[in-house]
């Protein structure tokens, strides 16, 4: 194998193997990858926008019995600190966001022993009642899997029910590594991969739109890795015509302060700002299916994201109005809406306001831009 032959292959937009990624992730130069992950994404996403979003992160329940080693928001049930939210609570957060110029609700929780189907079904059609135009990103396919095994229900069964009552789209959250060697030392209680795939091929029957991501740089080896990147693809080839399936890739570096694979000393936490960057130069060449590629810069900050959009990424995530579960975690990076415009200009491109759609978004003159500081917001 030579470095230029498979390039030039990905060029033509051609499936890598597993073999050919390692390949290329040991073998070519950071410049090679950046400069091809570059190009296609040219290709993919003509232009020089660079998008973002305006949402809120915020979180159903804290109460979780999944155990995952490398969380520190859960807790577990009938911990002091608790909590289900309140109605009273979500209309507040969302009078906020609507105020601050979003209109979508990234709603996630933990795996609570009591919470099923019908209280998320009932939830979505409360929130969709009072604010129609509330856009619900929610759960993720561990919830799913969840709920689907309180309920004895099918993947399916659950998320048509969820669409009903107003789900708009499913992150893709909870993927980690697919591999289950891996989820069994970091996250055993939740679904494993090939269940986490599952859901997300039934999100696709049903035409939902959907997220993949991948933690990394913990006890991962690069071979699984790829086999994660591998796995995403062939499952967005699956997907029905009309559908648009996973509409963006979102991978991230493992935050470890005070996490318990920490403490146990199991895991690393030794992803470099050159590997994150290499790292998304390999997820365009490796997902040439998956349209946008976002860096995550609540984790590897400004600068390495900066240079993220001239290696593949086209998009740069949520300006995370609220964001409570990889903070806790150690990732301290935050933006404002003039913080993340003014970082996409610095970096050669043009800022452009989205929807979860990754449809273009005019700004809103109304947004508070100087009062998007996370410290004045409410957080439970």
């Amino acid at each position: 194998m030579q470095v230029n032959t498979l390039l030039e292959k990905a060029m033509n937009f051609d499936f890598l193997s597993l073999e050919e990624g390692l390949f290329l992730w040991h073998n070519a130069s950071t410049a090679e990858l950046m400069f091809a992950g570059n190009q296609l994404r040219q290709i993919q996403v003509p232009g020089n926008k660079v998008t973002w979003i305006i949402d809120r992160n915020s979180n159903t329940t804290n109460v979780c019995i999944a155990n995952c080693k490398f969380c520190n928001f859960f807790r577990k049930p009938g911990h002091e600190e608790a909590y289900t939210t309140s109605i009273e609570t979500y209309k507040q957060k969302i009078d906020e966001l609507f105020r601050l110029g979003g209109d979508q609700l990234l709603l996630q929780g933990g795996h609570h022993p009591d919470l099923g189907l019908a209280f998320y079904a009932d939830l979505f059609k409360e929130l969709k009642s009072l604010y129609p135009n509330l856009k619900l990103h929610a759960l993720g396919p561990p919830e799913i899997a969840h709920i689907a095994k309180l309920d004895q229900l099918s993947h399916h069964e659950v998320l048509k029910a969820l669409k009903e009552a107003g789900l708009d789209s499913l992150p893709g959250a909870g993927a980690e590594i697919l591999s289950d060697r891996v989820r069994r030392l970091i996250s055993k209680g939740k679904c494993g991969g090939k269940e986490w795939l599952d859901v997300m091929r039934a999100a696709h029957q049903l035409n939902l739109t959907t997220s993949a991501t991948m933690m990394f740089g913990h006890v991962e080896t690069d071979q699984e890795r790829f086999e994660h990147l591998i796995m995403l693809r062939e499952v967005q080839a699956e997907k029905p015509e009309n559908a648009k399936g996973f509409l963006a890739f979102i991978p991230w570096p493992f935050q470890d302060e005070d996490t318990l694979l920490k403490r146990l000393k199991r895991a690393r936490n030794t992803v470099t700002g050159e590997e994150y960057i290499r790292m998304i130069a390999m997820s365009r060449i490796m997902l040439p299916n998956v349209k946008n590629i976002q860096a995550s810069w609540l984790t590897v900050g400004k600068k390495i994201a900066q240079v993220c959009l001239h290696a593949g990424a086209n998009d740069m995530g949520s300006i995370m109005i609220e964001e409570n579960v990889v903070s806790a975690a150690g990732a301290a990076f935050r933006f404002t809406a003039d913080g993340i415009q003014e970082a996409i200009r610095e970096a050669g491109f043009v800022p452009q306001l989205r929807n979860q759609q990754y449809e273009e978004r005019v700004l809103p003159a109304h947004i508070e831009q100087q009062q998007l500081d996370t410290e004045n917001l409410i957080v439970d």
